[in-house]
Formats: structure tokens, C-alpha cells, sequence
């Protein structure tokens, strides 16, 4: 069990610091864009330093002539307004943009840690330190963990474990024979398969009932449980 706890630690600590990394490169990215944006946005008052400079330096006397420039002006104002507007604006994209690119990276390296977990589940199977079998209470105690069962489901559940204790694999046939008490050439492959079907139904989550009872191809079925785990009462 050690190597496996030290490998999803380290799986852990790599993953923490691939979104370390990542939220790191996203922010710099986006601050360099920002402030190469807002250095290369035009002055918002360059427009009314233009019109003032232009009154003065210009010798006006007519009305008309002071008119215009305070319509200039008044144009200057509000280029400066949307200006200023459009800072606001990116800066909230910006800032939008990075929030999407963080939860992105972080939900991408969250869906690749549990694929790669699936992956180690599916290839070593489920790590099972107790199994306790209570006819009674017509349940399966598996890790503590309480799994309530049809009769016919604990019956067949009954049979694989037993068989585990003798190393043996059942085919579906066999399964039928025991629980049913005819012969194994009466017995239809079909049936105990079926039966098996409704045990991992009973225990609920496929991955889990898969793994727990394996199908071991061309010859039937077996408990994935190491028979010191493997208890009934």
C-alpha cells in the first residue's frame, strides 16, 4: 500500500504545481497585454490639449470663430469620456478573460487527476480490507461501508465468496447449480449470469461492482477480495 499512497501524493503535489504554474503564466500573460493596451490607447486628453492649444495660440475675434472652438471642445470632452469608458471596459474583459482561463485550467487538470485515478483504480482493481456477509441483517459490509442486498443478490454473493475461499471461478451455470440445488448440466449459463448482473446492481456504482466482481473471460466469475478480508455471519 505504501507505493500507492507515495505515488498519489506525488501525483498530488505535480498537480498542485501544474495550476501553480499555470494560474501564474495566465495572470503575466494577461497583465502584459493590459498594460501593452493602455500604453497604446491614446491619451484621452490629447484631443481638448489640441483645442486649447489651438485658442492659445490663434488670435480669434469673430463669435463664430469662439463657437467652434467650444464645440471643439465639447467634442474633446466627450472623446475624452468614451476613452475613459473603454479602459473600464477592457479592464473588465481582462479581467473576465482571466477568471475563465483560471477556472479552465484548473477544471482541465481536475478531470485529467481523475481520469488518471480511474485508470489506476481500473488496472489495479478496489483495495478492500474487510467484507463481512450478514445473512441477518441481509447486507454487505464493505471498508465499513453498508451495502443492503436482496435475498437473491446476498445468496449469490454467498456463493462467489465461498468459491473465493476455495480459489475457484464460477461460470454462470455453476452459480445456478449451487443456489438453485439441480445439477450444473440443468443449470443455464444465462441465469447465473443474470444473477451476477443483479449482485452488481445491488451494490450500485458500476465501476465499483465491476471491479469487485470480475469477469474473468471463458471462465466465469470471481470475488476480486483477498479471502483474509472475507468474513460471514
Amino acid at each position: 500500500m505504501q507505493p500507492n499512497t507515495s505515488s498519489a501524493s506525488d501525483s498530488l503535489r505535480a498537480g498542485n504545481r501544474v495550476v501553480a504554474f499555470g494560474i501564474a503564466a495566465i495572470v503575466l500573460i494577461l497583465l502584459g497585454a493590459a498594460v501593452f493596451l493602455f500604453l497604446n490607447l491614446p491619451d484621452a486628453n490629447a484631443f481638448n490639449a489640441r483645442v486649447e492649444r489651438l485658442f492659445v495660440e490663434s488670435d480669434l475675434k469673430s463669435g463664430a470663430e469662439i463657437k467652434l472652438l467650444e464645440i471643439l471642445a465639447q467634442s474633446g470632452t466627450s472623446f475624452s469620456e468614451v476613452l475613459t469608458s473603454y479602459r473600464s471596459v477592457i479592464f473588465v474583459l481582462l479581467v473576465f478573460a482571466t477568471a475563465l482561463l483560471i477556472a479552465s485550467l484548473v477544471f482541465l487538470v481536475t478531470i485529467v487527476a481523475l481520469n488518471r485515478r480511474i485508470s489506476a483504480i481500473q488496472r489495479s482493481g478496489i483495495q478492500v480490507a474487510t467484507m463481512l456477509i450478514s445473512r441477518e441483517a441481509r447486507a454487505v459490509y464493505i471498508n465499513d461501508m453498508e451495502f443492503a442486498l436482496t435475498e437473491a443478490a446476498l445468496e449469490t454473493l454467498a456463493v462467489l465468496a465461498e468459491a473465493r475461499m476455495d480459489d475457484e471461478v464460477l461460470t454462470g451455470a455453476q452459480i445456478e447449480a449451487v443456489i438453485s440445488g439441480r445439477s450444473e448440466a440443468d443449470c443455464d449459463e444465462a441465469a447465473g449470469a443474470t444473477r451476477v448482473k443483479r449482485l452488481r446492481d445491488a451494490l450500485g456504482n458500476q465501476l465499483v461492482s465491476e471491479l469487485l466482481v470480475k469477469t474473468i473471460a471463458r471462465r466465469g466469475y470471481v470475488l476480486a477480495v483477498g479471502k483474509d478480508a472475507l468474513k460471514m455471519i
